[in-house]
């Protein structure tokens, strides 16, 4: 993913199919961080480069019986299992072309709805209560990053073609403030968080840039309305 020094847009590839998106996957992480690499280069842009643990080849792939289960998320606690099922086929079900914010707030739509459908139903108190604990932290820390990115939008609205020290320094505070109280989470959920989750939070944050958060508002920003419509 890459988006500009000041804005919160992402950069977008375009492919068959898929049409136009705001992120491009590689199965080879070099390749990847060699295309981030010429982004920042040559068009000045900020890049973010994770691993993703699961991908939907919208309903291509069922004539071979289906996307794979991969060893990346095979063995993910049954709560958060589902959740990443029931995302990844909710690609399968609905997908418009060149709209990346409205496919993965879908997919994020279903996968809360259906996860919490399916768990009420098919899974133990033991991993409900496992499970609870961990949509909550993923709640709060969903609420700062929605904050922070409100934040940058205001800093970069309007601002100036070329970046004064003013927008320079403003940009800066929202990215130290939302550390700071990322940190101050991090000293409450330390103690009874899995290391393996704690440490993807704290990877994320440490890369943490526009591309990121532009990233993350593809997730989120329509799941309310997708989720008052489930409601009607």
């Amino acid at each position: 993913m890459a988006a500009p020094p000041y804005s919160l847009t992402l950069h977008t590839w375009c492919f068959p199919v898929a049409g136009c998106v705001g992120y491009r996957g590689y199965f080879d992480e070099a390749d990847a961080r060699a295309e981030a690499a010429r982004l920042a280069r040559s068009d000045g842009l900020e890049t973010a480069v994770y691993g993703v643990p699961a991908y939907s080849t919208l309903g291509w792939m069922n004539w071979a019986g289906g996307d794979p289960l991969l060893n990346t998320f095979i063995g993910y606690p049954e709560g958060d299992f589902v959740r990443l099922m029931f995302h990844e086929l909710a690609h399968q079900v609905v997908y418009a072309e060149g709209d990346t914010e409205f496919n993965e707030s879908f997919a994020t739509a279903v996968e809360r709805l259906g996860s919490a459908l399916w768990l009420a139903e098919q899974a133990t108190p033991q991993v409900r209560e496992a499970f609870a604990r961990s949509q909550q932290r993923r709640a709060v820390f969903r609420a700062l990053v929605r904050a922070t990115r409100l934040a940058l939008e205001a800093v970069y609205a309007d601002a100036p073609a070329d970046a004064t020290p003013e927008l320079r320094q403003a940009k800066e505070a929202v990215y130290a403030r939302f550390r700071a109280r990322y940190a101050e989470l991090r000293a409450q959920w330390a103690a009874d968080m899995p290391p393996a989750a704690l440490a993807a939070y704290d990877e994320w944050i440490a890369g943490a840039n526009n591309a990121s958060f532009g990233a993350q508002a593809a997730y989120d920003v329509l799941v309310p309305a997708f989720e008052a419509l489930f409601d009607q």
